[in-house]
């Protein structure tokens, strides 16, 4: 019983106890690894074996293993190992996650990309999201897992954003890309940034297994910019515009001249339609008595002494603007008949 207790004093448990998502590897490390020891693989985890730095076996189903028994037969250069009674194996354990892992990116500071008219280029902010995992354990153990017991998903973003302003550059870069509406093709430069990346990453052990792109951010004047010109783009003619022009004044909630001169027109174009409609409705409809229709005017009764006064024509002769059939230009007030 004594003897029992005495030797269970030499015995470990190797395990990745305080496993964490966000880690992609951990070494187990202590001075020896004792008879009767045991080794726990958990769900999302590979074990491997490091003797003198060298891989000496891989385990990746889950469960516990006793080290005499499950573990040593299958190393390479131990197989034949005896623990003795107060000996053991100096020798590593790394856990790796295996695990693909769904990590957030930005951009640190605006990236400049080319672009005409433009000498330093547009300063373009970028934001979204990128998945990588360990695919090379030897080449992992060989550039990171040999000098470090640890290796974060922090770790891989950081060399991530380092090597990005260039691939961002490249692959917005490419001929046909519209720099005002570049989310268009945010797939596209983002399937190009994943295969570069993925390529780099490599060196280390890594796969970066996707890249997406979830906005493209311009600076604020170059914002309003496009904003305006898109707007402009959807005016046809001068009268649109003016009314714009009124909306986006009261909508500020402007005071002054401007805002007052808008706040006016747009009242009485308001008062005018709504004449129209009754009128409308009182001479039986669009296409009912009164509205005429013929030859571009509308023929309204001219009071009597004043022959011809009533014609009013289709569009306003000041400014373009549909009559309605109105003696006043609900755009601009010109008086019409």
């Amino acid at each position: 019983m004594a003897m029992g207790l005495f030797s269970n004093q030499f015995s470990d448990v190797i395990e990745w106890e305080e496993f964490r998502d966000d880690m992609l590897f951990w070494k187990w490390s202590n001075a020896e690894i004792k008879k009767g020891s045991r080794l726990i693989i958990r769900p999302g985890q590979d074990a491997v074996f490091l003797y003198n730095g060298v891989v000496e076996g891989i385990f990746r189903d889950e469960g516990s293993y006793e080290m005499e028994s499950d573990i040593i037969p299958f190393l390479s250069t131990l197989k034949g190992f005896k623990f003795g009674f107060n000996s053991g194996i100096r020798a590593e354990v790394l856990f790796i996650n295996t695990k693909e892992i769904l990590v957030k990116w930005g951009t640190k500071s605006p990236v400049l990309i080319p672009a005409p008219g433009l000498p330093g280029g547009m300063p373009i902010r970028a934001f979204g999201t990128f998945t990588c995992k360990v695919d090379d354990y030897d080449v992992l153990i060989d550039k990171i897992a040999g000098v470090r017991r640890q290796f974060t998903v922090d770790d891989v973003k950081e060399r991530i954003i380092a090597s990005l302003d260039p691939f961002l550059m490249k692959w917005i870069g490419k001929e046909g890309k519209n720099m005002f509406n570049l989310q268009m093709n945010a797939r596209e430069i983002g399937d190009g940034i994943q295969e570069d990346l993925d390529m780099e990453m490599r060196g280390i052990g890594i796969a970066i297994t996707s890249f997406s792109i979830s906005n493209f951010n311009y600076p604020e004047e170059v914002q309003r910019m496009a904003e305006k010109a898109a707007a402009q783009s959807m005016i046809g003619d001068v009268g649109r515009f003016q009314q714009v022009s009124m909306g986006e004044a009261l909508g500020r909630g402007g005071s002054g001249p401007a805002s007052d001169m808008a706040g006016m027109a747009m009242g009485m174009a308001m008062g005018q339609q709504m004449a129209s409609q009754m009128q409308q409705r009182n001479s039986g409809g669009p296409s009912g008595p009164g509205t005429g229709g013929a030859g571009g005017y509308v023929q309204n009764p001219a009071p009597q002494g004043q022959p011809g006064e009533g014609t009013i024509p289709n569009f306003c002769p000041n400014c373009g603007a549909k009559t309605n059939g109105m003696r006043f230009c609900g755009n601009c007030g010109f008086r019409l008949g």
